[in-house]
């Protein structure tokens, strides 16, 4: 099915800006918070926090992601303040969290929340595609750089991904993040390591946000092993977090080889 997406564009997937109006559309609401589906109890669900300060895609993003079994919205917030008080108080899985925001900014917000909850897994969402958002929001700690214009499956994509220990930066901007980190890497001061093959490609997977299991199917060896080599690396390197790495493979033009 090809759908007119309200950007006068066709798409086979809407948008996810374009999806949430045809919600509200096709269900005569005011907006789409009560289009929340009900599911049965399930697996234990991972916990969300929303950070916009547009009521509307608030609303909608909350529909769409309580409507998948694995996922719960437990708080939002509308600026940047409010959002490191409520991370730091009730500690969920992930932080979708918006670049431009009232009070304090999605950089400083997230900056507030990784000097005081390091592993605490945050995503941007952002309507700026230029790769100086993207990478001012990976320098501040975000584990993730997702864009609104995304379906809406490759958002809920990007939530898992980043949820699970993952790093996600949006299709259409890594091959110039990437680009961008490689020209700079001669000029990081970053002490030159020496990691095994193995290593080196265990690092490019994990950058490329492969779970082990992922990984395990791909190279054919036991998540154990896989998990071995992560560790290894991550010594060698001096890194504590698997978004630290990721974002160390960046710095270095790893995954642009």
């Amino acid at each position: 099915m090809v759908f007119l997406c309200t950007r006068f564009h066709l798409h086979r997937e809407l948008c996810l800006t374009c999806s949430l109006t045809l919600i509200c559309y096709l269900t005569g609401l005011a907006t789409v918070e009560s289009a929340v589906v009900d599911v049965a109890a399930g697996p234990a669900r991972l916990k969300l926090l929303l950070v916009d300060d547009h009521p509307v895609l608030r609303a909608g993003l909350k529909a769409m992601l309580s409507a998948e079994r694995d996922l719960s919205v437990i708080a939002e917030a509308d600026n940047g303040r409010t959002a490191v008080e409520l991370a730091l108080d009730l500690n969920p899985d992930l932080i979708l969290m918006d670049v431009s925001l009232p009070e304090l900014t999605g950089t400083e917000a997230t900056r507030a929340i990784k000097r005081v909850r390091p592993t605490l897994a945050v995503l941007a969402l952002s309507v700026h595609e230029e790769v100086s958002f993207a990478r001012m929001l990976l320098d501040a700690g975000a584990d993730g750089y997702a864009l609104k214009r995304s379906a809406c499956d490759e958002l809920v994509r990007a939530v898992r991904i980043v949820a699970a220990g993952g790093a996600y930066v949006d299709p259409s901007l890594a091959g110039q993040l990437l680009r961008v980190s490689a020209r700079r890497s001669s000029s990081t001061g970053l002490t030159v390591v020496h990691l095994s093959e193995r290593e080196t490609e265990v690092v490019r997977m994990l950058a490329q946000g492969l779970t082990m299991k992922e990984m395990a199917l791909k190279v054919s060896l036991s998540p154990r092993t896989l998990e071995t080599y992560r560790a290894r690396a991550m010594e060698k390197l001096e890194l504590k977090t698997r978004a630290d790495l990721v974002r160390y493979a960046i710095r270095c033009g790893w995954l642009a080889r």
